[in-house]
């Protein structure tokens, strides 16, 4: 049941996604110095010339076929879509208690997570599709926060938006480096992100002096766009169809902004 209910919420996004495009896909193996990466890029073949680019950041298990559907979701909107791999070829977490000890390797050296995406988006710079001037980032859970240490890390970026990311740092924005815009959607009843440290991150960023935006969900805890994480709000993480709608269209409006002004 659980199963063919997911399968028909993402039927539904699909459906309601242009019919024109013309979706091609190719998984991708890059490097960040010695490290062996492989990422998947999806684009619409029927666009001609460079067009704008986005990074997408797995959550805590790794590059999965969610991250792949969201990948083909913007090559439908008209971008080329890179979803990076920060673990490294072939590491996928295989449950919890994996996904936990890995994320939390790359969550306590910042730098190396810092230089794990900025090689993805070094590598989609160059692809023949992309304009280089024209490139986002976005991240759920774990992605979430690997894009907001993109941000602080002043990458050339445009923008970034975290999906339920988590939003603390020891290494905080300074004034003036940042030079992306920051987009935070986040479940107003995350226990894993709660109120103190949603204030703590609004103030980093405007002491930083970022252009930012920051929605709460009401209703949604964590994981809100996380198809297969179950109805359950008491267990901390559960997926939210009204947050999760509504959260991509605020994305889109955002991605819209960034490159229509080209600012």
């Amino acid at each position: 049941m659980k199963s063919t209910w997911i399968l028909t919420v993402v039927a539904g996004w699909l459906a309601s996604l242009p019919v024109t495009a013309a979706i091609q896909t190719e998984t991708v193996e890059y490097r960040e110095g010695d490290a062996v990466l492989e990422g998947y890029l999806a684009w619409d073949d029927s666009i001609t010339g460079k067009r704008p680019a986005v990074v997408i950041v797995h959550q805590w298990k790794g590059l999965t076929d969610y991250e792949r559907k969201r990948a083909q979701m913007l090559a439908r909107l008209g971008y080329v879509a890179f979803a990076a791999d920060i673990y490294g070829k072939g590491i996928r977490a295989a449950d919890a208690d994996e996904a936990g000890k890995l994320a939390g390797k790359f969550k306590s050296d910042l730098p190396l997570l810092r230089s794990r995406v900025k090689a993805a988006v070094d590598h989609l710079k160059k692809h023949e599709r992309v304009n280089p001037g024209r490139v986002a980032a976005i991240g759920y859970c774990f992605g979430g926060t690997t894009v907001l240490e993109l941000a602080r890390s002043g990458a050339d970026v445009q923008g970034v938006v975290s999906f339920h990311g988590g939003l603390g740092t020891s290494l905080p924005a300074r004034k003036g480096e940042v030079k992306s815009k920051v987009l935070v959607l986040h479940g107003a009843d995350d226990p894993y992100s709660p109120a103190a440290e949603v204030s703590a991150l609004q103030n980093e960023l405007r002491q930083a002096g970022v252009d930012w935006q920051l929605v709460l969900y009401g209703g949604a805890v964590h994981s809100f766009t996380d198809w297969d994480a179950g109805a359950d709000n008491s267990r901390g993480a559960a997926y939210n169809e009204r947050a999760d709608k509504r959260s991509w269209e605020a994305m889109k409006q955002f991605l819209n902004e960034l490159f229509q002004s080209g600012q």
